[in-house]
């Protein structure tokens, strides 16, 4: 079989995010569904209001960012903080980032894997979230990047991490969309995947976090911990 018609399987994430995001559509679109500015703005806000009530958002906290994607919340969140850093397994969604954040003195981007942190360092930052990310990961991946979110922090950071709550009644029609829509064999690498709540509390006790919570929200399960140390 000719390699370049072999299938892209889901788990190749690299491969996957870099041909959606130079595809016609554009990057925007498989990120979020929509390229409307207004509603980028809007939810890019909603995004920060959930940060500061749960992780918090401090002037001297170095945030990190695990999939990035073309900066829609970082470009809301760098001027409230000392740094921050954005990841992403796509090099064409970082052109994009940067093209979004420029003038933005404190951001920084790193291209990594699909499946670590690796070119971070240890206890390096103050705050690790993923936000609209996990539905697009297998869940050994999910529960890796949680493993590497607790690497990098220092003592004493926090991580925040969502998902489409299965529980719920939109999270149960994303995943009734994606079951009806295609056949077993069709399924698009990128199909989203819900997460429920004895996940997200599993995730965080098992990579070491302590004063865990979980919450939910129409669509949504979230959790947020701490890494144990000094602060």
């Amino acid at each position: 079989m000719n390699p370049e018609s072999t299938p892209t399987v889901r788990s190749h994430y690299k491969k996957t995010w870099q041909n959606l995001a130079l595809g016609s559509e554009g990057a925007v679109i498989y990120v979020s569904g929509y390229d409307d500015e207004d509603q980028l703005h809007a939810t890019m806000e909603d995004t920060l209001g959930i940060l500061r009530q749960t992780v918090g958002i401090r002037p001297d906290d170095v945030f990190l960012e695990i999939g990035c994607g073309v900066g829609r919340v970082g470009r809301g969140l760098a001027p409230f903080v000392r740094e921050w850093i954005g990841c992403d397994v796509s090099s064409e969604m970082i052109r994009q980032a940067r093209r979004k954040t420029l003038g933005l003195e404190n951001v920084r981007f790193v291209e990594v894997s699909g499946y670590d942190l690796q070119p971070v360092p240890d206890n390096s930052v103050d705050v690790v979230y993923t936000t609209v990310v996990f539905m697009h990961l297998d869940e050994w991946d999910r529960y890796n990047y949680c493993l590497e979110a607790f690497r990098v922090l220092k003592p004493g950071g926090r991580f925040y991490c969502d998902n489409a709550n299965i529980a719920s009644d939109e999270g149960w029609e994303m995943f009734e969309s994606v079951r009806t829509r295609f056949p077993s064999a069709e399924r698009p690498p990128q199909s989203s995947k819900c997460s429920s709540v004895p996940e997200i509390e599993t995730f965080l006790r098992r990579a070491g976090f302590v004063d865990r919570h979980v919450a939910t929200r129409p669509m949504w399960v979230y959790g947020w911990g701490t890494k144990p140390g000094a602060l």
